[in-house]
């Protein structure tokens, strides 16, 4: 299978829903399966590596902070970049 046969595939799962991109900064794309509930992520800046968590603190804080504004969220996207502390 040739890799512009795979990229075509990753697109037509990504309009279909049944996969989600993730556009880093640092030049590169993540693909993962359509979750089933809402996660951030972290993204270690020295290995690249993405570690996702879930935090209803976090999540209710931001609904909190759109509807003191006026607004409703529709979707979002939170990404914290991280070095671990013993490689600062």
């Amino acid at each position: 299978i040739g890799l512009a046969t795979v990229y075509r595939v990753l697109t037509q799962f990504e309009t279909a829903e049944l996969i989600i991109r993730h556009n880093f900064e640092a030049g590169y794309s993540v693909f993962e399966m359509a979750p089933d509930d809402h996660h951030d992520h972290m993204v270690d800046v020295d290995t690249n590596e993405v570690i996702e968590f879930i935090d209803e603190e976090i999540e209710r804080r931001q609904h909190m902070i759109a509807e003191q504004h006026g607004y409703e969220i529709i979707d979002h996207t939170l990404v914290l970049r991280v070095r671990k502390k013993d490689r600062a």
